[in-house]
């Protein structure tokens, strides 16, 4: 079990942000996220968009940071990945 990180790459409202997502369990993943103050509005189906400004934060309370590719992959293999065009 795994809570993962990817490099804050993606510009939006004037900042870059990262993924933070699980590898097993989105209970995980929500509990992790609410110890560490990131808002459940955040959550975006299988992830949360962090800010940049976390990044460090939530590696030091335990989050493993990966490259994006590895984030997918392991999101995918999870089974908890939820494709684009079955969001909405």
């Amino acid at each position: 079990m795994a809570i993962l990180i990817d490099d804050p790459r993606w510009p939006a409202h004037g900042r870059l942000w990262a993924h933070l997502v699980t590898d097993s369990s989105l209970d995980e993943l929500h509990a992790f996220a609410q110890r560490n103050g990131i808002p459940r509005r955040a959550f975006d189906v299988d992830h949360y968009d962090v800010p940049a400004d976390a990044h460090a934060r939530l590696v030091a309370a335990g989050a493993e940071h990966v490259d994006g590719h590895e984030l997918v992959r392991r999101l995918i293999a999870s089974g908890l990945r939820v494709r684009a065009r079955d969001r909405r």
